[in-house]
């Protein structure tokens, strides 16, 4: 089995003393059912999974479930032989989402203690701001994502005394030797392409066939257009118009979505297309980084809502849909090809994970700085540039940026494939495997 974060918080919250009932949200096929079904099986005797999708799609039991007794009644027809109490049975409602009504009904089923519960969705955020009683106080939200790059490092086998050194390196700002920098870089450029879906992974590991692999990107890639064609006509046209072209976008030199392009005419605004972004960011398959201007802690009190960056949540979903097959684009480096946009992405996909709100600098003057991530130790912005190439130390709109002193920035990262940490002022250059550790010291949960 895969290593994953979240099972500890998973299995913390479950055993622990809160009586709060966790909601496990993020995009599909990320593996949070198998996380918490995993967990929810080792920690309590009478396990109750019901998943509200394959429910709506067939018998409806809980389509009009209003109450706390039609709910137990509901749960006793499947599960009726398997419901003890509050200290041996957990109820899992996996994709709470396509029934928003019981997110209301949670808080009164927590109310009651009758049964531990557990919850996962995949529009959550969206479903939460459409639901007319949220239940605040009643639960407890972690975000899960695809697997990160410490995560991926475990599964290869690289072992947690050695992930600990390479953290206490860059603590200290200090590089690795030769072989252990190889055996890393090497790894995370099979990142690239594989990526963090643990299908993906798991074929990975076991064949080391990249077809396979991107045979599981393909579907998890025609899964999430399926979801989106669930929409009337007029919404499932732009959402699926604005996700493919996120793959072109990372071939841009700015990577901003471009709304005139959505349905490729003159006059196109963010207005337009509010429901489709936040379909696409709420449901998870896509990473949003807004523009500021005014780069002071904290960021989101400057963000520019109508200048965008969208990312897919998944580098080997990119990179599938960029290369296919061609493994020599990513592991060899080539000069003909643009890296850029890869680069970015995997390191848009890392901050979020970390549980980082992504922004990025654009000024008209100064330039623009690939990412901005809220430095809570320090209580200003940290700016970090990605750099795929041998220009890394060429960074025009970084050093203006650090620079100025109205902004107080104590220092920005560059990350590169370099291997060597340095330091030329306010900017430290880092290998990129490094962005693992860019933390913000702040929850990874969020609580209503």
């Amino acid at each position: 089995m895969l290593y994953r974060k979240a099972e500890k918080i998973i299995t913390e919250h479950l055993t622990g003393l809160s009586d709060k009932v966790l909601i496990v949200s993020g995009a599909r096929q990320i593996g949070k059912s198998y996380l918490i079904r995993h967990v929810g099986q080792q920690v309590f005797k009478n396990f109750i999974e019901i998943n509200l999708i394959e429910d709506s799609e067939h018998e409806r039991i809980f389509e009009h479930v209003r109450s706390t007794e039609d709910f137990y009644l509901a749960v006793s027809s499947v599960a009726g032989d398997r419901m003890g109490d509050a200290t041996d049975t957990l109820i899992f409602l996996d994709e709470i989402q396509q029934y928003p009504h019981l997110l209301t009904l949670l808080k009164f089923l927590r109310e009651e203690g009758k049964y531990k519960y557990v919850a996962s969705g995949s529009l959550l955020g969206l479903t939460l701001r459409q639901t007319t009683s949220v239940p605040i106080g009643s639960v407890y939200i972690l975000q899960m994502y695809p697997l990160d790059f410490e995560e991926f490092l475990l599964a290869n086998k690289v072992g947690e005394q050695v992930i600990d050194y390479v953290r206490l390196q860059f603590k200290h700002e200090k590089s690795l030797d030769e072989a252990l920098h190889t055996r890393l870089l090497s790894l995370f450029k099979r990142y690239l392409l594989v990526g963090g879906m643990p299908d993906a992974v798991n074929t990975y590991l076991d064949t080391h066939n990249i077809v396979k692999v991107r045979e599981v990107q393909r579907d998890i890639h025609q899964l999430y257009e399926i979801d989106a064609s669930k929409y009337d006509d007029a919404h499932r046209l732009k959402i699926r118009r604005i996700y493919n072209l996120v793959p072109s976008y990372m071939e841009n030199k700015k990577k901003r979505l471009i709304f005139s392009d959505i349905e490729e005419k003159k006059g196109g605004r963010s207005a337009d297309y509010i429901d489709e972004i936040e379909y696409l960011i709420s449901s998870g398959i896509t990473l949003d980084v807004k523009a500021v201007t005014n780069p002071k802690f904290p960021l989101a009190e400057s963000e520019q809502k109508n200048l965008i960056k969208l990312y897919l949540n998944d580098v080997g979903l990119l990179t599938y849909l960029l290369y296919r097959t061609n493994i020599a684009a990513v592991l060899e480096d080539r000069s003909s090809v643009n890296l850029g946009g890869v680069y970015e992405s995997v390191v848009a996909m890392e901050l979020a994970a970390h549980g980082q709100r992504l922004f990025y600098y654009d000024n008209r003057k100064a330039g623009e700085v690939d990412f901005l991530v809220d430095d809570f130790t320090n209580l200003s912005a940290l700016p970090i540039e990605v750099k795929s190439g041998k220009d890394y130390t060429v960074h025009a709109a970084m050093s203006r940026l650090v620079s100025n002193e109205d902004y107080h920035i104590d220092k920005g990262y560059v990350l590169s494939n370099y291997r060597e940490v340095s330091s030329k002022g306010s900017v430290t250059y880092m290998p990129v495997y490094y962005v693992m550790f860019i933390t913000p010291h702040s929850p990874d949960a969020l609580l209503f």
